[in-house]
């Protein structure tokens, strides 16, 4: 399985949409921009169907340097996380099902 990059997600929507390249590369990163800005103030984004784009707190902690063992503070800090919805995951899992099936029985 390989990775999607950004430009890959790019000549997909162009495709789709009928938008030359270059007008969908814009989309799609006024779309990403807007989405960490509304990260970076704090707020959560939701699209339905999709899934949840959100940030949590994580308390400070002591860690570990693993070359040296010397112990390091982790200062608090906001994480960026994403929950995918319960449409997305059984869209997802329903379609690795079917291509899994398939290539079962088109193994035999």
């Amino acid at each position: 399985m390989s990775n999607t990059t950004k430009h890959d997600l790019i000549a997909d929507v162009s495709r789709f949409t009928g938008l030359t390249q270059a007008d969908t590369k814009i989309v799609v990163e006024e779309m990403l921009e807007s989405i960490s800005s509304y990260l970076e103030s704090g707020k959560s984004i939701e699209i339905r169907g999709f899934g949840t784009f959100y940030t949590k707190t994580r308390k400070p902690r002591p860690a570990r340097n693993p070359k040296t063992g010397e112990v390091v503070p982790l200062l608090k800090r906001m994480v960026p996380l994403f929950k995918y919805s319960n449409e997305l995951k059984k869209s997802i899992t329903d379609t690795l099902l079917q291509n899994a099936s398939s290539q079962s029985t088109a193994s035999v």
